[in-house]
């Protein structure tokens, strides 16, 4: 009997994990015709922090209103959410600095200028106290003190650095896009300790982390999601995702993992173990929503996107320009879980 009741538990739980049905539920417009790149979540405000051309939107998750947008971050790439310090960090690619800015009154801390060029993703690290900055230009991470605001040491990484993610205990992760690798940092003596191949992964962009499994979920160009045994390397499983992907996150309350590609899609990846990965649904979305963040208060997923108009010809200077961005159509889109 006690058989027969536990078959019919797991019978309902796996009914049940297969019936989640994940679905844009809204989308909050925001002014503005320049790109973007990353958002982050401050999870403790709910607040949402956009990269949007040169500045910074923030909505209140409570109400999905624009309540400030934080200027002068030119090429602004990623946001860094430092509760513990009560600041966010912002990478500017296009004058090689950092903004840092007061996480309740958005006011302006300082500016710091790097070394790094062209500084993209960003991270921080509560372990080590400190800021990552990856640099696409060269080819390594500028390395702050997340207390005293100042550049400390550069790390060459050999490649061009996309996302990246910390397991909290001293270890830093971050994909090198051109190498078709993870390089692993220590957070303490601030220097690569292991580089692990990805194959069959090509150009990785986004990265996500288990930090129970201690499985990494990176994204690839070439429509893969890898996904690498945190402590040794080894890639455990590959699975098919869409085409144009440059985020994922991952819920550690239901082992889902999401995948953001450009095409206008989702892909939902669900853990049943740290060896068993299958995709659970592909979400539709709208093109040009490749990067991702989780509201992880609400399990709400928030994705930044536009209408676009039509793609100029190529030149010698831009082989594979990107389409033009009709004006006046910059959206948040919001999506749930309705069951």
């Amino acid at each position: 009997m006690k058989k027969i009741v536990a078959l019919v538990i797991l019978g309902f739980s796996i009914a049940n994990c297969n019936s989640q049905t994940f679905k844009v539920s809204e989308k909050i417009k925001l002014p503005g015709n320049d790109g973007w790149d990353y958002l982050a979540v401050d999870d403790v405000n709910q607040h949402l922090f956009i990269s949007h051309g040169s500045e910074v939107n923030v909505i209140d998750l409570k109400s999905n209103a624009l309540i400030t947008t934080i200027p002068d971050t030119k090429g602004v790439h990623g946001i860094a959410i430092a509760n513990d310090l009560n600041k966010a960090f912002i990478s500017n690619g296009k004058d090689n600095s950092v903004s840092i800015v007061n996480l309740t009154t958005f006011e302006l801390i300082e500016k710091v200028a790097i070394s790094g060029k062209n500084p993209d993703a960003i991270l921080y690290d509560a372990f080590s106290k400190k800021v990552f900055t990856y640099n696409g230009k060269s080819n390594n991470a500028t390395v702050l003190d997340a207390i005293t605001n100042k550049e400390i040491k550069s790390i060459a990484l050999g490649g061009k650095p996309e996302f990246s993610v910390t397991n909290t205990k001293g270890l830093i992760f971050v994909n090198i896009e051109d190498k078709n690798e993870i390089k692993t940092i220590d957070a303490t003596k601030l220097a690569v300790k292991a580089t692990w191949s990805i194959a069959p992964g090509d150009e990785p962009s986004g990265l996500a982390i288990d930090l129970e499994s201690n499985r990494l979920f990176a994204v690839c160009g070439n429509k893969l999601m890898v996904v690498v045994n945190a402590i040794n390397g080894k890639v455990v499983k590959t699975l098919p995702i869409g085409d144009g992907c440059d985020g994922v996150t991952f819920n550690p309350k239901n082992k889902l993992i999401f995948s953001s590609n450009g095409e206008g899609t989702i892909t939902v990846v669900k853990e049943k173990s740290p060896a068993v990965f299958a995709v659970l649904q592909t979400v539709k979305t709208q093109k040009g929503a490749r990067t991702i963040t989780l509201n992880k208060t609400t399990n709400q997923l928030y994705l930044s996107t536009a209408n676009f108009g039509e793609k100029p010809k190529p030149t010698a200077e831009i082989p594979n320009p990107r389409p033009s961005i009709i004006p006046n159509s910059f959206t948040i889109l919001v999506v749930d879980d309705k069951k």
